[in-house]
C-alpha cells in the first residue's frame, strides 16, 4: 500500500470504528508522523492544466515529449512530476499491439552525415468522400528529417523522379536511397535518374520492411499523429494538413534519437565529417 492509501485507510477506520488515531495508524502500519505531516508542496493545478492542454494538441505524444515542450516554454519542472500529473489525468497513450515476427535482418551501415542515405516509401489514406490518395515519403535517415510528403491519387515513377529533382535542387544529391521493390521504384525512369547522378538504389528484400526501418518508423508517427487525427475533406485539404504536419515534425517535434531536438535544430548543431566511407549494401 502507498502512504496515500494508508492515510485513506486510517481515515476510514476512525470514521467507522471507535479507535484512536494512534491505534488506527498501528493497524495499517503508518507512522503517526506521516499521518500528521502537512504537505507544503505547491499544487499541480497549473501544471495539470498545461499538460492537458499540450496533450490535447498532441494526442499521440507521451509525457516525455510533452515535458520537452514545457521546458522549452521555461517551465522548470521535473519529468517525473510531469509523468505523475500525466498519469493522474488519465492521458496515457494507448499502445497498439504489434505482431511479432522473427525476420532475418540484413545489417546496413548507419548514415553519419546528412545526404548520405535517404529512404523512400509510400503510405495511403482516404478523404471523407471515400476517395483514396497516396503519399510519397522521402526522409534523410541521419537527420530523421522529412524531406518530402507528396500527396496525390496517383504517383507514377515519373512523379517520383520529379519529387527527387525538386529536393536535390535544394539539398544536393545523396549517396544512396533505400527503397522497396514497388513498380514505381523498379521503373526505368528512376533507374535512369539514379544512374545519371551516381546514386545507389538500395533495394530491400521482398517482404522485409524492417530493412527500411527508418521510413517505417516515420510512417508510424505520420499515421498516428496526422492521418489518424484528421478527417480530410478533399485532396487539397489533405495536402494542406500534411504539409503543416511535415513542418511541425521538422521544426517542433522532439526526437528521442536526436537528443530530444527536432530535425532542423539538430541539423544546425551537426558537425560534418570530412569524408565518410562510401555507402555499401
Amino acid at each position: 500500500m502507498t502512504p496515500t492509501q494508508r492515510r485513506t485507510a486510517v481515515t476510514h477506520l476512525r470514521a467507522t470504528y471507535p479507535v484512536s488515531t494512534r491505534r488506527a495508524c498501528e493497524l495499517v502500519h503508518l507512522a503517526r508522523s506521516r499521518w500528521n505531516h502537512q504537505s507544503t508542496r505547491a499544487g499541480d493545478g497549473a501544471l495539470g492544466d498545461a499538460v492537458r492542454a499540450k496533450a490535447a494538441e498532441r494526442p499521440r505524444w507521451g509525457y516525455r515529449r510533452l515535458h520537452v515542450l514545457l521546458a522549452r516554454e521555461g517551465s522548470q519542472v521535473n519529468h517525473k512530476r510531469v509523468r505523475r500529473v500525466y498519469r493522474e489525468a488519465g492521458l496515457l497513450v494507448r499502445r497498439r499491439r504489434r505482431k511479432q515476427v522473427a525476420l532475418a535482418r540484413v545489417p546496413r551501415p548507419l548514415a553519419t552525415r546528412p545526404n548520405q542515405v535517404w529512404a523512400m516509401h509510400f503510405i495511403s489514406d482516404q478523404c471523407a468522400t471515400g476517395r483514396r490518395f497516396r503519399v510519397l515519403s522521402l526522409i534523410d535517415t541521419c537527420m530523421r528529417e522529412g524531406l518530402a510528403l507528396e500527396v496525390d491519387t496517383s504517383l507514377s515513377a515519373a512523379r517520383v523522379v520529379r519529387v527527387l529533382d525538386d529536393v536535390t535542387s535544394l539539398r544536393g544529391t545523396p549517396q544512396a536511397i533505400t527503397v522497396e521493390n514497388g513498380p514505381e521504384f523498379v521503373a526505368r525512369a528512376l533507374d535512369a535518374w539514379a544512374c545519371a547522378r551516381q546514386v545507389q538504389l538500395a533495394f530491400i528484400r521482398p517482404g522485409k520492411p524492417v530493412e527500411n526501418a527508418y521510413v517505417e518508423s516515420f510512417h508510424d508517427k505520420f499515421r498516428a499523429e496526422c492521418l489518424d487525427q484528421h478527417w480530410f475533406r478533399d485532396l487539397h485539404d489533405a495536402r494542406d494538413i500534411i504539409a503543416a504536419w511535415q513542418d511541425d515534425y521538422n521544426t517542433v517535434r522532439p526526437h528521442s534519437a536526436l537528443q530530444q531536438l527536432p530535425p532542423n535544430e539538430y541539423a544546425r548543431s551537426f558537425t560534418r565529417s570530412p569524408q565518410p566511407s562510401a555507402y555499401t549494401s
